[in-house]
Order: structure tokens, then C-alpha cells, then sequence
């Protein structure tokens, strides 16, 4: 039988109320059984509105000035019909969107955050090393 912990031994010097009536009435020391300590996980699960605000502010700051932008401007200069084309480039922007939120959840379901996260950063340098390699070429 292997145990987890050494023995406690609880001296009078130990506990202050049992120095003091030691020689009067004999205590006993009762050790209640400890339950495992729970402890949340070191990131928290924010709210609908941080994730919501954070998100947003993230995308409409990547999307100001992208050539996604600047071809709907165009589209809606050529057609004379911008709201046409508001809601043909929302519907193809919400539709990637979709595609990005199931794919990030699948991706999630199966790799670690670690992983993920390590996959996210070598792409990414993978296409910088790409796009500048592009630059040098032209």
C-alpha cells in the first residue's frame, strides 16, 4: 500500500489552546477530510459583449482599406446601384465569415489552443515570407 502524504504529527506547540489546558483535560485533534481544491482554468470565458465588441473592432479595422473595400467601392461606382451592391458584398462577407467560424470551431474541437495558435503564427510567417519573396521578384 503506497501512501500520498507523511504522517502529521500535532504538538502542543502547535496549537496555542492546547498548551494551555494540557495539563487540565486531554483534547483531541480531528482532521477533516479535504476535498480537492477546484481551480478555474487560467483563461476565463468572457462575455457575449466582450467577445462581440472585440470582434467587431478587430474585423472592421482589417477590412478599412483591404482590396475587398476598394472593389466594392468600384462595383458600386460602375452599377449605379449601391445598395445592390451593399447587400451582394455583406452576404459574401457574412458567408466567409460563416466558413471561418465553422472551420475555427471544427479546428478547435480537434487540435489544442497551443496548436492552433502555433499553426496560426507559422502560416502566417509562411505568407509573409511569400509576399515579400513577391516583392523582391517584381
Amino acid at each position: 500500500m503506497k501512501l500520498d502524504t507523511a504522517p502529521v504529527a500535532i504538538s502542543a506547540k502547535d496549537l496555542p489552546e492546547l498548551k494551555e489546558n494540557n495539563k487540565s483535560q486531554a483534547k483531541t485533534a480531528t482532521i477533516e477530510s479535504l476535498q480537492p481544491v477546484i481551480t478555474e482554468s487560467p483563461k476565463k470565458r468572457e462575455s457575449v459583449f466582450v467577445v462581440f465588441s472585440t470582434t467587431f473592432v478587430t474585423i472592421f479595422l482589417a477590412e478599412i482599406g483591404d482590396k475587398t473595400q476598394l472593389s466594392t467601392l468600384l462595383m458600386s461606382a460602375e452599377s449605379h446601384a449601391p445598395w445592390v451592391v451593399f447587400l451582394g458584398s455583406a452576404a459574401a462577407l457574412i458567408s466567409t465569415s460563416l466558413l471561418g467560424v465553422l472551420l475555427g470551431s471544427w479546428i478547435s474541437s480537434r487540435l489544442s489552443p497551443k496548436t492552433v495558435e502555433k499553426s496560426a503564427g507559422v502560416m502566417l510567417l509562411l505568407i509573409s515570407v511569400m509576399l515579400f519573396w513577391d516583392v523582391l521578384q517584381g
